[in-house]
């Protein structure tokens, strides 16, 4: 199998309902447009960067699913699990359509993956054939990387930063994302879980998982006595 072949599956474990139209965050209405329009045309290589639990790895889900619809053949790696891995992953990826890296501030200082990570921009924009879009948390030249050049490297292209959702955007975004699955969140529920659940979206959509699955065994509409028996609150 070859080093092409290996990326393609971890294009295909993505969360199903991680999409750009399930995407809520209006103030972000602009990048996400920005996005798609990389998807159109591949120009340059797009940065992300904003607070845990702004929606970063969920834009990347999205355009690698729209990529995939679209016949595209995508890679997915997040750099959370770059101790699991290893850097040859970045090998070959310059052939696909999209590459989608995230959270590539986890790699910061680490001088292997950061010199896979700047071959792979180099070779990418050598070939132009992949869009490549990451993701951080902070700006490029602000991740800590030690590889000289790195940093400004990752700022030639596209970069854009996501506002995170205050409060009242997120009890919203709980409720459309119930709505999705078919379930309906009263606005309590999404308040209670805001107030006593972790407030990054990324422990909202895990909690919202854990409920999905037991309202269906047992049966049951969502309500904080249900939630806080199932949740152990």
């Amino acid at each position: 199998m070859s080093t092409f072949d290996k990326q393609l599956p971890l294009a295909l474990n993505l969360p199903d309902d991680e999409t750009f139209a399930s995407y809520y965050g209006a103030a972000n209405d602009s990048v996400v447009e920005q996005l798609k329009l990389l998807l159109d045309k591949n120009e340059q290589p797009f940065y992300l960067w904003g607070a845990a639990g702004c929606g970063k790895s969920h834009l990347l889900h999205a355009a690698c699913a729209d990529g995939a619809n679209r016949g595209m053949q995508v890679a997915y790696l997040p750099m959370s699990i770059s101790s699991q891995i290893s850097p040859i992953m970045f090998e070959g990826l310059e052939q696909l359509d999209l590459v989608a890296i995230d959270d590539v501030d986890h790699i910061a200082g680490d001088a292997v993956w950061e010199s896979a990570l700047f071959d792979l921009y180099n070779r990418v924009g050598e070939l132009g054939q992949a869009r490549l879009l990451m993701s951080a948390k902070g700006a490029p030249r602000t991740c800590g990387f030690q590889l000289p050049d790195l940093g400004s490297r990752l700022d030639w292209g596209l970069v854009a930063k996501l506002s995170s959702l205050d409060d009242e955007q997120k009890v919203a975004m709980l409720m459309q994302r119930a709505q999705n699955r078919g379930m309906k969140m009263p606005d309590e529920v999404a308040r209670f879980l805001l107030n006593r659940v972790a407030r990054e979206m990324g422990a909202l959509t895990e909690t919202l998982d854990t409920l999905d699955r037991a309202s269906m065994v047992a049966q049951r509409k969502l309500t904080v006595p249900f939630v806080k028996q199932v949740l152990s609150l």
